[in-house]
């Protein structure tokens, strides 16, 4: 393993690798600060720009927008009081009060040196878990894959928040467009209506591009009269923010929080905006001094900056391993690994070792690269949050069209851009979660064609999916997830009718 991991530094200990990196990383970190823009909006927006590029080059600049983008949020939640991404929503509980007490570079300080500490955290856990994992994926057939699809499929419509039912309803939607097309093994159109542009059905770029950002453009658009918040700039960090017996004192909350960001990362399609809510959570409930949270105490920072920075390592665990991605900027990255035609999964770990151990590489990197821009210019991000919105929006825009066009030279996916942004903006107006319908198309086609395949091996038998053990209990499992999600949902419901009668 530690030759492979020098392997993997010597793909990109290049000039262009290491510039692509430190240029994805500043970037992220713009977009992370920048409320209304994240993570996922900027991998969506430069991910055409990868077409021309090495694959290791592309994904150099991928996981710098990653990695810089989840921990760029930490500048706004603490400056604005307004998460930068979903992702930072608990750093917000006690790094703006810190910084109303004029401490904001010891906030700054102690969520930038943790997120790093916590990506390190999830990084050292995707390469110790991921060969072994691979390994073990290699002896899965049909059965077991069609059962892992199920499994993520439900898993990830269940625990995001909100309503049950809405989130199996995205995901839903989502198989419906994987469907549009070529079937898998007869290649017979589907769901195309006549129309010869579907025959070849959506490329996952329009989708990804159209979901995670033309409908955030258009919902800055609807918001163009909320009120600007004042940022708070007369700030100074000493060293890295906090004293070494500060950081002594937190080395229990690191630990548990890095756990629960990793765990969460790794089952498919949560991520980071659920991890760092319960890592801050489980923090406030160890605590000695629970009451204290919300008032300005650095261990809430910590608990959120750990967990949602570990989550990134975590969350390319499944990526890698099995093809499922763990949230919706690793669904990007599967985009990304796609238009170069690579097929993440444990067949990845043989026939592209190199490029996996040099993923692995541009992750440590990264994480450098953020530490050192992030407390170096840590005093321009908060300057980037003046920007006004009605200048950067538009030239979002203009670059996602382009991108789109770039892709296979055809405006048809131009219009799927648009009508993608369209149909998302609409659902989120109805609070239908986005990520359930970018993981049912993804899944989709690994599900029907496993189903199908394993079909045609069992001559026509379902018994085979049940009969196999792996695939027993990820299907068994799946069941016992939906039914005590909507048993929950339905005792909640119950709940605010009692309420409301009385």
């Amino acid at each position: 393993m530690f030759h492979l991991i020098l392997t993997g530094f010597s793909e990109i200990l290049n000039p262009q690798c290491l510039l692509l990196i430190a240029a994805g990383v500043l970037l992220g970190i713009v977009f992370g600060s920048i409320p209304g823009l994240s993570a996922t909006m900027a991998i969506a927006l430069c991910l055409p720009m990868t077409y021309g590029l090495e694959p290791i080059s592309g994904m150099a600049l991928l996981i710098g927008l990653y990695i810089g983008g989840v921990s760029g949020g930490l500048v706004a939640a603490i400056l604005l009081r307004i998460p930068g991404t979903p992702s930072s929503v608990a750093t917000c509980f006690d790094g703006y009060p810190l910084a109303a007490k004029g401490q904001a570079g010891k906030a700054l300080g102690v969520g930038i040196f943790f997120s790093f500490l916590g990506t390190i955290f999830g990084i050292l856990v995707l390469m110790c878990v991921s060969p072994v994992l691979a390994k073990i994926a290699l002896k899965f057939s049909f059965y077991e894959y069609f059962a892992v699809g199920v499994f993520s499929m439900t898993m990830m419509a269940s625990l995001i928040s909100g309503s049950v039912v809405k989130g199996l309803a995205s995901g839903a939607i989502g198989l419906l467009f994987a469907m549009v097309g070529a079937a898998p093994i007869d290649g017979l159109p589907r769901l195309t209506f006549g129309i010869h542009a579907l025959d070849g059905g959506f490329d996952i770029l329009p989708v990804l591009i159209g979901l995670f950002a033309i409908s955030e453009i258009i919902k800055a658009a609807r918001e163009r009269n909320a009120k600007k918040a004042t940022v708070t700039q007369d700030f100074k960090i000493k060293g890295f923010g906090f004293t070494l017996q500060e950081f002594r004192g937190q080395i229990g909350n690191f630990l548990r929080s890095a756990v629960i960001g990793t765990g969460i990362g790794i089952l498919p399609g949560i991520g980071g905006g659920t991890s760092n809510i319960l890592a801050y959570t489980a923090a406030k409930n160890a605590s000695k001094t629970p009451e204290k949270f919300g008032t300005g105490v650095i261990d809430g920072i910590v608990a959120s900056e750990t967990a949602n920075n570990a989550t990134v390592g975590g969350a390319l665990v499944p990526l890698l391993c099995l093809g499922i991605p763990g949230d919706t900027a690793t669904a990007l990255l599967l985009g990304g690994l796609t238009i170069h035609g690579l097929n993440p999964g444990p067949l990845l770990f043989d026939t592209e070792a190199e490029l996996v151990y040099g993923i692995f590489a541009i992750c440590l990197i990264a994480n450098l690269c953020m530490l050192l821009m992030e407390y170096g210019g840590i005093k321009l991000f908060a300057r980037v949050l003046s920007i006004p919105k009605h200048i950067l929006m538009p030239i979002i825009l203009v670059l996602c069209v382009v991108g789109a066009y770039g892709l296979n030279n055809r405006l048809f996916d131009v219009w799927a851009v648009l009508v993608f942004g369209l149909l998302a903006y609409v659902l989120e107006k109805f609070s239908f979660p986005l990520t359930p319908i970018i993981l049912g198309f993804i899944l989709g086609p690994m599900i029907e064609t496993n189903l199908r395949r394993g079909l045609i091996a069992s001559q026509g038998s379902y018994l085979p999916f049940l009969t196999s053990p792996i695939s027993a209990v990820f299907l068994g499992v799946s069941v016992l997830v939906i039914v005590l999600a909507v048993r929950k949902e339905l005792r909640l419901s119950k709940k605010a009718e009692s309420e409301e009668g009385v």
